[in-house]
């Protein structure tokens, strides 16, 4: 009796790719497209909320952000949400007297260009509006500390005497002063000229790759409020005594609708989250987009599964004598149902190989054009690829396989 074992069922397959290369190629280019698209937006996806999740650990596990929005305070906000009452700098000394699971409350106060025209810093002989300016008071840099690459940050005593001194972020740094040796140094920010105490280091993670620190000027919350006294981005961070965030949380909500007189019933009229709520809703938003891309890839892995089936029904029609000499000699059903779905699977799962290398080199051409785009590819999103460009050729395999298996050998060997 004829026994193939595994190995050569492989041989064979491969033969057969190989012998109709131009065929083959054709069929299986709908699963390299599908598998491409999936990997590479699994790849970018999966790299942009690494960069987000090491933003926001940066900040800690205990910080909750209070806020007129829902969003970014940088950004503009959405019309129901400009009707807000702003938040007022007084909810942090309620907050510290009335939430016994806060530890501090930190102000951080955003200048927006859209109510104090456009930001520009400048020294003489160089300039830069690709800068953001923010006031913190006394305690931010104690309850959420940065690493600095020189200087130092002001002190509590320098914001309450409100000083025209700053902190810069490394591209600032990099863009007025090329030559280096910051501190110590005089910048025009807006008009106002402050001294510059310290340059941060280089901030892990961000929004597509962009960390906001990095571009900002932090001086003293009361120096930014006198300087912008209109100005109502504020954002306050309340730092949860440790293990009781949760319950931190739940006493500043109920603490801020007494406060604002939020009606029983209605939503709050302000934005309270933490880090790890923001992730939730980040996860939501790429998992919509992973889903999308999956639902258009699957139609080219569609077209390629049916090409599959198709090149496998005439691959069973060409070899039909071959199929009969193989059962004259004892080759059982088993043994042609598994020759042709190997076949099948190694033609997809040649497929699926070409469509991860293309997808690992496209994402690795994305990294290097557009540095900003966080871009990796998980070890998840190439097993799903082979996975799936496998299971393809199995599910499309079947019918030819068992087509394949259900010919008689007297017909077969007959077959001309």
């Amino acid at each position: 009796m004829l026994r193939l074992e595994a190995r050569e069922n492989i041989k064979m397959a491969l033969d057969a790719v190989w012998s109709h290369r131009f065929r083959s190629a054709l069929t299986i280019l709908g699963i390299v497209i599908g598998i491409t698209t999936v990997v590479t937006v699994g790849s970018l996806t999966s790299g942009l909320r690494m960069g987000i999740v090491t933003f926001f650990a940066e900040f800690g596990p205990d910080s909750i952000f209070l806020n007129r929005f829902d969003r970014d305070p940088s950004a503009p906000g959405s019309l129901k949400e400009m009707k807000r009452k702003p938040i007022q700098p007084e909810y942090a000394q309620l907050i510290k007297a009335g939430v016994r699971a806060v530890e501090d409350v930190s102000l951080q106060l955003f200048v927006s260009s859209e109510t104090s025209g456009l930001i520009t810093a400048k020294v003489p002989g160089f300039e830069t509006d690709n800068v953001s300016l923010v006031g913190f008071s006394g305690n931010a840099f104690i309850l959420q500390p940065r690493e600095l690459r020189e200087g130092r940050v002001f002190t509590p005593e320098e914001a309450d005497r409100a000083m025209r001194v700053c902190v810069i972020g490394p591209l600032v740094a990099e863009a007025l002063f090329p030559g280096g040796r910051a501190v110590g140094r005089i910048i025009s920010v807006a008009g106002a000229d402050y001294l510059v105490l310290g340059v941060s280091a280089e901030a892990k993670g961000g929004f597509f790759g962009q960390n906001g620190q990095d571009t900002q000027i932090v001086v003293p919350y009361l120096t930014a409020k006198q300087r912008f006294p209109t100005e109502d981005r504020l954002i306050l961070v309340s730092k949860a005594r440790p293990g009781m965030r949760d319950e931190a949380y739940e006493e500043i909500r109920q603490l801020l609708r007494r406060v604002r007189r939020t009606p029983k019933g209605m939503a709050d009229d302000f934005g309270l989250t933490t880090a790890d709520q923001i992730i939730q809703r980040l996860d939501s938003i790429l998992s919509m987009v992973v889903l999308v891309s999956v639902a258009l890839s699957s139609l080219g892995l569609l077209v390629g599964g049916i090409g599959v089936m198709n090149i496998m029904l005439v691959s069973v029609t060409e070899r039909t004598k071959e199929i009969g000499v193989r059962k004259a000699l004892g080759a059982r059903r088993a043994d042609i149902i598994g020759q042709f779905l190997m076949e099948a699977i190694t033609l997809t799962g040649l497929g699926g190989m070409l469509g991860v290398a293309v997808s690992v080199l496209i994402t690795l051409l994305i990294g290097k054009l557009v540095p900003a785009l966080p871009s990796t590819v998980p070890g998840w999103a190439i097993s799903l690829g082979f996975g799936v460009s496998v299971s393809i050729g199995l599910f499309f395999g079947t019918w030819p396989a068992l087509k394949a298996a259900s010919l008689d050998p007297v017909d077969a060997l007959r077959y001309e």
